[in-house]
C-alpha cells in the first residue's frame, strides 16, 4: 500500500478512535433506537416525529430577523470549520469512499456557501405607478425534505442547512444509510448550539434509521412543502412521484476538450486538480478528456509532468474488467455498469487492479481509450481519466455532447480561442461551463462562483442558494402614497 494511503488511514483511525471515546460508540454499532425520554437534538425515531418537530421550529425561524438567521448559519459554518478533522475522519470511516484531506477541505469550504447575504441583496424588490405600490418579497416554503448522498453526507447537509435557514425554512434530512451516523452526529452538533444560542430547537431534523420507506414517507408527508434530492436517478424518480415540487441534483459525466491553442501545462494541472479531488467523487469533476490529435502527445507529456500516471492499453483493459460488470456477452459500453467497490477508492487500489505499481504521491491515473469506452461513457467516479484523440476541436465538441448524455450538468474546455469556448458552451448547454480552469472553480474554489453541494440540473435551478428555497410573494397596495 502506498505511503500516502497508510498515513491517511492512520489519521482517520486516530480521529475515529478519539470520536468513539468522546461519544462512547461501540466498535461495531448495532441498530440504534432513540429512547422516548432521551435528548434528541433533531434525531427522531419516526419520520412523523421529525417532520412535526421541524414544522414547529419553522414557525419560529420564519419570524427571525436576518441577523438571527445569520447567527444560526455562523454556527453551522463554525462547527464545520472547528470540527472538520473529526467529521471528515468519521465520514471517511463510515462511507469508505474519498480522501480524508478532501473530506476536510469540503467542510472548510462551507464559508463559500451563500447565506443571508443573498437575501439582503436579492430578497425583495418594489415598483410603483399611478395605480399603487407593489412589493415583491421572498417567502419561506416551510419544512423542506432533503435527501443526502453517500458521497458528500455532512457537506451536503451543511450547505443545504445554510441555504434553507437563510430563507426562513427548516429541514428534515434523509441521509444515505451508509453515511447516516456521521450525518446524525453533525446534525446534533448544529442543533445543540443553535438552541443554546438562539433558543430554537430542531431547526434541522432526521431519523435514526434511514431507509427507502422512510424516504418515501418524507416525500409524501403533508407537512413537507418542498423536496430537494441529491442522489441517484432512482431517488429522484421516487421524489417526483410525490406531486410536490422537486429540486433535483441529477447525474453528470463532465467532458473536457483540449484544443491546439490551449496552455497544455495549465490544462493538465487543472484536469488533475479537478479529477483527483476526493477521488473524483464530485459530480462536476473532469471525467473524460478529448484532446486534438495535433497536440495529444504534448498534452500526455504534460499530464505525466504534472504528476498523473499513464496506464498502457493492457493495464486499462485489466482495470476496466475489474471496475465494471457487463450485461450479456460483455461487449458494448452501453451495457457496462460501474462496480460500487471501486467508486471513490484511492489510486493505489485502482493501480493494483490494473496490475501496476505507482509512486506514493500519485493522485490520478490516465490513459488513452476510444470514445465508446466504458470509462468515457459511464459516470465512473474514480481517479482514472480516459484520454481520447480527436481530429479537431469540432470533433471534440461533438464527442463531448455524446459523452455527456444530455444531462446538462458540467462541461470544461481549455482553449485560447473565445469563439471556440462559446461554440462549445452553446452546444453543451450545461448548467456549469468552465473555461481554462479546474472544475471546482465553478463553485467558488479558486474561482468566482459560489458553493453548494446541490446542483439542480434536471429541474433547472442550478447551484442552489437561499433564493432557491423561497417563494415569490407579491403584495399590492392600491392607491398607495405617491410623489409623482
Amino acid at each position: 500500500m502506498a505511503i500516502q494511503q497508510q498515513v491517511i488511514e492512520e489519521i482517520a483511525r486516530e480521529v475515529v478512535a478519539r470520536l468513539r471515546i468522546q461519544m462512547q460508540l461501540p466498535e461495531k454499532p448495532a441498530a440504534a433506537t432513540v429512547p422516548a425520554n432521551a435528548p434528541r437534538d433533531g434525531v427522531f425515531s419516526t419520520v412523523d416525529e421529525a417532520v412535526n418537530a421541524a414544522f414547529e421550529a419553522q414557525k419560529k425561524v420564519a419570524e427571525m430577523s436576518l441577523e438571527d438567521r445569520g447567527r444560526m448559519i455562523d454556527i453551522v459554518r463554525r462547527i464545520c470549520m472547528d470540527r472538520r478533522e473529526e467529521l471528515g475522519g468519521m465520514e471517511l470511516e463510515e462511507t469508505k469512499v474519498g480522501r480524508l484531506d478532501h473530506k476536510i477541505l469540503k467542510l472548510t469550504n462551507m464559508r463559500y456557501v451563500l447565506g443571508v447575504e443573498a437575501m439582503r441583496s436579492s430578497g425583495s424588490t418594489a415598483r410603483s405607478d399611478n395605480t399603487g405600490l407593489c412589493i415583491i418579497e421572498r417567502a419561506p416554503w416551510g419544512v423542506i425534505g432533503m435527501m443526502l448522498p453517500v458521497t458528500h453526507s455532512v457537506p451536503t447537509m451543511a450547505a443545504n442547512a445554510i441555504n434553507i435557514l437563510a430563507g426562513g425554512n427548516t429541514a428534515v434530512f434523509g441521509p444515505h444509510p451508509s453515511g447516516a451516523r456521521v450525518a446524525q452526529y453533525a446534525l446534533q452538533l448544529f442543533n445543540r448550539e443553535i438552541e443554546r444560542e438562539l433558543g430554537v430547537a430542531n431547526v434541522l431534523t432526521t431519523i435514526i434509521k434511514p431507509s427507502i420507506e422512510a424516504a418515501e414517507q418524507i416525500f409524501n408527508h403533508p407537512k413537507v412543502a418542498l423536496l430537494c434530492v441529491t442522489g441517484g436517478p432512482m431517488v429522484v424518480k421516487a421524489a417526483s412521484k410525490s406531486g410536490k415540487r422537486v429540486i433535483a441534483a441529477g447525474p453528470g459525466n463532465p467532458p473536457v476538450v483540449v484544443d491546439e491553442t490551449a496552455d497544455l501545462e495549465r490544462a493538465a494541472e487543472c484536469i488533475i486538480a479537478g479529477a483527483a479531488f476526493d477521488n473524483n467523487l464530485l459530480c462536476i469533476g473532469e471525467k473524460e478528456v478529448f484532446v486534438v490529435a495535433s497536440v495529444a502527445d504534448k498534452f500526455i507529456d504534460a499530464m505525466r509532468r504534472a504528476g498523473a500516471y499513464q496506464l498502457d492499453a493492457a493495464a486499462i483493459d485489466r482495470l476496466t474488467k475489474a471496475a465494471f460488470t457487463f450485461d450479456g456477452d460483455g461487449k458494448g459500453c452501453a451495457r457496462a455498469h460501474v462496480k460500487k467497490d471501486f467508486v471513490g477508492k484511492d489510486v493505489a487500489i485502482l493501480a493494483a487492479a490494473a496490475g501496476v505499481h505507482v509512486p506514493a504521491n500519485t493522485q490520478l491515473l490516465f490513459g488513452e481509450t476510444n470514445e465508446d469506452h466504458p470509462f468515457v461513457v459511464e459516470e465512473q467516479m474514480m481517479p482514472f481519466v480516459p484520454v481520447v484523440r480527436v481530429r479537431d476541436v469540432d470533433a471534440g465538441i461533438a464527442a463531448s455532447v455524446k459523452a455527456e448524455h444530455g444531462y446538462r450538468h458540467t462541461a470544461i474546455i481549455h482553449t485560447q480561442n473565445v469563439e471556440t469556448a462559446t461554440r462549445m458552451a452553446r452546444a453543451m448547454n450545461t448548467t456549469l461551463f468552465i473555461h481554462n480552469a479546474a472544475s471546482p472553480a465553478s463553485l467558488g474554489v479558486d474561482g468566482p462562483g459560489y458553493f453548494s453541494h446541490s446542483i439542480a440540473t434536471p429541474t433547472g435551478e442550478g447551484i442552489t442558494t437561499p433564493l432557491t428555497f423561497t417563494r415569490e410573494r407579491q403584495m399590492v397596495v392600491g392607491n398607495a402614497l405617491r410623489i409623482v
